[in-house]
């Protein structure tokens, strides 16, 4: 696999190329117990992720990335004699898409240098706490073999050695492509120091990422980090994929979230600014709760007039227009705001812009920054129907993957946010009769306009992650360039 374009603009230009993980054995060792420590909300149930969820997610992305591997071959592709092995990393007959690129694969190609394995195996049993023994029958496993175990933590017998990193189906969380640059994350989480650990090694040794490793950022913790109290998390370092969204060439948001903190946007910033990378920087702040996570889960875009979001962020909300003049009064003696957007310009980072809602923001992205002609709307998590609203943006109504302007995946189960993105005049189709007309020739990906493609996703949303958190893009077309 030989480096080609790195480069992402936009959420919604037409995608290329993205990282991808698909889910791995370590999900079906995943107990109750400790589901939460390990950032799941339950225990999901391996086969129905694989084989009825999650592999629906990866035929879309094959038919409108690299139809070529995919188009006419799915009776053959789930022939239950083949076992899945079009879906398996480790299986020679793997799909090995260079444009819906698996981890796994990066993994098993750079442990196939002598070097890189013994550093990789040595830093992976330290972190570990694995025995010297263990580090040493490790390194003797075939490349393939040992990038299964990595991640997964499973030997062939099936014995665990180190604890599963089932969060790395969220590829967008480890790294984000701004502009023609690699910004590596720093997950806010103890499970999934893993993860970041093997992406980095992927990222700075494989061939995909060779010409662009000098434009590969990385932010470091703050000095004497380790003598400040607990409780100063704000000092801390951390930074994920989701609280970070190209808009523009020039124009990057930034969340402060539960996962992200003040220091890491005070670095990306300062970083981004200095390398001249972009020109404005949105922070939008988020309460610290589990329920949001990330801005990726309470708004995504859609096109470029176009935005799906949790309403509780809304100004009507926020402002309490629909309350009556008492509740009105009190309620806006709130010290907190639901949400904070600073916006920070590079030659003037000293004079920042502030916005009321988060509206407000978005509509003047969409009408100013991106010059859309039409009308701004919105598409509310739940239809903004009480209690359907937070229902649906806790299983991800608010976090949709662009596969081209105005084409989206999102999660069947989230009904009422599909009845809104009905009445806002989308088509909506799901996954199985998409891939029927695709293979069947009756459509075609550049035909759709104006499109949710429902996943199936029972089992994927107990995971707490859309399509939007489980894509690294790689290459988007730029907006400017398309048809």
């Amino acid at each position: 696999m030989s480096s080609a374009t790195l480069r992402v603009t936009s959420e919604i230009g037409t995608l290329r190329r993205l990282l991808v993980h698909s889910p791995d054995s370590s999900l079906g060792k995943v107990v109750p117990s400790k589901a939460q420590d390990w950032l799941f909300e339950d225990i999901v149930h391996l086969d129905t992720i694989r084989r009825k969820e999650y592999d629906f997610y990866t035929r879309i992305l094959l038919y409108f990335l690299d139809p070529a591997r995919i188009q006419g071959k799915l009776t053959t592709i789930d022939d239950p004699r083949n076992g899945r092995a079009f879906f398996k990393p480790c299986h020679d007959d793997f799909h090995r898409s260079e444009n819906v690129i698996e981890l796994q694969w990066l993994l098993a190609d750079i442990l196939a240098d002598t070097s890189i394995r013994l550093r990789l195996v040595a830093s992976v049993c330290a972190i570990e706490f694995c025995s010297y023994e263990t580090q040493n029958n490790l390194f003797a496993l075939e490349p393939r073999e040992l990038s299964k175990v990595l991640i997964s933590g499973i030997l062939h017998d099936g014995r665990m050695l180190f604890p599963p990193i089932p969060n790395f189906i969220f590829t967008r969380d480890i790294g984000v492509v701004i502009n023609d640059h690699i910004l590596l994350n720093r997950p806010a989480k103890k499970a999934r120091t893993r993860e970041a650990l093997l992406t980095k090694y992927i990222f700075f040794n494989h061939p995909l990422f060779t010409t662009f490793r000098d434009k590969i950022l990385e932010i470091e913790d703050t000095s004497y980090h380790f003598l400040m109290p607990k409780d100063t998390d704000e000092k801390k370092v951390t930074l994920e994929g989701g609280d970070v969204m190209m808009i523009t060439p020039r124009h990057l948001l930034l969340g402060i979230s539960e996962r992200t903190t003040v220091e890491a946007a005070h670095q990306v910033i300062n970083l981004l600014f200095a390398r001249q990378i972009v020109d404005t920087i949105t922070v939008i702040r988020i309460p610290k709760k589990r329920d949001y996570m990330h801005i990726d889960t309470v708004f995504t875009q859609v096109k470029r007039n176009v935005w799906v979001m949790l309403g509780n962020f809304s100004r009507t909300n926020i402002r309490k227009e629909n309350a009556d003049p008492i509740e009105r009064i009190l309620e806006s003696k709130k010290k907190d705001d639901p949400v904070r957007i600073t916006q920070f310009h590079r030659h003037a980072p000293e004079s920042p812009v502030s916005f009321d809602s988060l509206e407000d923001l978005l509509i003047n992205i969409s009408e100013n920054e991106l010059m859309s002609p039409e009308k701004t709307v919105f598409i509310y998590s739940g239809n903004n129907e009480f209690p359907y609203d937070v229902r649906e943006q806790w299983t991800d109504s608010c976090n949709v993957l662009a596969l081209r302007e105005g084409v989206v995946l999102g999660y069947d189960r989230n009904d009422k946010t599909t009845e809104a993105f009905r009445a806002a005049g989308f088509s909506v189709i799901t996954a199985e009769a998409l891939l029927a007309s695709l293979e069947a020739g009756t459509l075609q990906p550049a035909t759709l306009r104006d499109t949710l493609i429902v996943m199936p996703s029972a089992e994927l949303s107990r995971a707490r992650g859309g399509f939007h958190c489980m894509s690294l893009p790689l290459w988007r077309e730029d907006l400017t360039h398309q048809s």
